[in-house]
């Protein structure tokens, strides 16, 4: 498995505008061959802060997603109003069991 985490901000009154952008892709991005998970995460603490959780089957599909129309319209959008640079932390991991 394959995961990525991004970390980005933006102005407070900006936020909505990239929460929008990243809801309206969720659907293409979960459609996406590996892609097991894309989840957005606004700060509860902080009303500048977004995470972006995927998880991938590997490495080659997030590669995938990383040239695709999606991720090119979401830098697009996002890229402008980010107040600094992203930070995209990337694992390999295994998993060991998945608990209901």
């Amino acid at each position: 498995m394959f995961i990525a985490i991004l970390d980005f901000s933006t102005a407070a009154v900006d936020r909505p505008a990239a929460l929008i952008q990243l809801d309206n892709e969720r659907d293409q991005v979960r459609a996406m061959p590996g892609n097991v998970a894309f989840r957005v995460f606004a700060s509860r603490e902080d009303d500048t802060r977004i995470t972006v959780v995927h998880e991938w089957d590997d490495q080659a599909s997030f590669a995938g997603y990383l040239g695709s129309d999606s991720f090119a319209r979401s830098g697009t959008v996002l890229r402008p109003i980010m107040t600094g640079a992203p930070v995209s932390r990337r694992f390999h991991a295994e998993l060991l069991e998945t608990v209901a």
